[in-house]
């Protein structure tokens, strides 16, 4: 009888462990981007994010080049991958690439990854991310050789 109280019990706790805030002790979700096996913290622009009786939000106070100078910019090779590891399984991923002409082209993002470009020269990328409960915008810079 010890045994399946035990058992029941660890269950019950293991069930409790999944990864979501719990109430009153919310973290914002960080946004991390993975190159060579290495993980960087990437910068927030903005955030909101509203669940039951629970709301946060961060309005931009920088534009896309301040938030990269902020950054400690990237070295990667051309057509080289970038992971992206983003707290708490977003429903969507979008990137996009600014250049130094201030253009920017809409970079798609597969299974978590982007490709470099096949273009050296010095990108930052603004990386919008949805969940159901709202959304949040980072941003890195990458200098490709």
């Amino acid at each position: 009888m010890k045994r399946i109280l035990f058992f029941t019990l660890i269950v019950i706790i293991l069930t409790g462990c999944n990864g979501t805030p719990v109430r009153g002790t919310f973290v914002q979700p960080e946004g991390k981007v993975i190159l060579d096996n290495n993980e960087f913290i990437m910068n927030i622009g903005e955030f909101k994010w509203k669940e039951h009786d629970f709301e946060a939000s961060k309005i931009r106070t920088s534009d896309n080049n301040e938030l990269a100078d902020e950054f400690s910019t990237l070295e990667g090779d051309k057509g080289e991958k970038l992971i992206f590891e983003i707290d708490y399984n977003p429903t969507s991923i979008v990137a996009n690439q600014w250049n130094t002409d201030y253009t920017s082209d809409a970079i798609e993002v597969k299974d978590n990854e982007i490709t470099l470009p096949s273009e050296e020269g010095y990108y930052t990328y603004e990386v919008i991310v949805k969940w159901p409960q709202g959304k949040a915008t980072y941003i890195f810079d990458i200098d490709v050789k």
